[in-house]
Parts: structure tokens; sequence; C-alpha cells
């Protein structure tokens, strides 16, 4: 089982949706995202030089996405997992997006995928 840090509940407005008045205003996503990181030699040695920085993915993620413009939710969470694979020592990442009150009848709505670095 491999050590896992991840960052629960980040919560960002953006542009996001087909329908005219998504694209006006800007609405609350809400995303999970994990991610494999070296524990046990962060944790012996107590530095962050050893560990994955979470504070700054989250930064990056939330600039990120507060920036974006898209249709889809699944384009913002393929595009994001790209970037944040190519800016970051990452091995995968394991994200959940969230468009709360999409739907009337439903308390969420959203997509979840693992991307793997490549090369």
């Amino acid at each position: 089982m491999a050590d896992e840090i991840f960052i629960e509940g980040l919560e960002v407005r953006c542009i996001i949706g087909t329908l005219p008045r998504e694209r006006k205003v800007k609405q609350k996503i809400v995303l999970d995202l994990e991610f494999a990181a070296p524990i046990r030699k962060a944790a012996s040695r107590d530095n962050l030089r050893d560990a994955i920085n979470y504070k700054k993915i989250a930064d990056r993620t939330t600039e990120f996405v507060s920036k974006s413009r898209f249709y889809l939710i699944e384009t913002l969470a393929e595009r994001l997992t790209s970037t944040l694979l190519k800016e970051f020592p990452l091995k995968s990442v394991e994200l959940t997006i969230s468009k709360p009150k999409a739907l009337n009848n439903a308390r969420n709505v959203g997509v979840h995928l693992e991307r793997k670095r490549t090369e």
C-alpha cells in the first residue's frame, strides 16, 4: 500500500457549465485530490524538502481552477490533472470534482478520475 497525501473539500469559484447563466457568474465547485507521497523519508527527517508541498499544490489548483472557463467539468478535470503532473513531482493524481446544485433534485454531481505520469 502506497502512502498518500490528500486534500479534501477544496472550494473554488469558477466559470463552469453550458447554460448562459453559468457563463456569467462564477459558481462553487469542490475538489478532492490524492497523490502518492514519500511519507517515510519526510517523516524520518522532519524536513519539508523531502515532502510533497501540499500547500503549493492547493494554491496552484485554486489558481488554475479560478481562472478557468470550461464548459464541462470533465475538461476541467483532465486539464487540471495534466497541469499538476507536469508542474509537480507526482507519479499520479486522483481527482474528484463536485458541482453542488448542478441539478435541482440532487445534492451533488461530479467526476472522478485518476491519471498517471507518462514518461
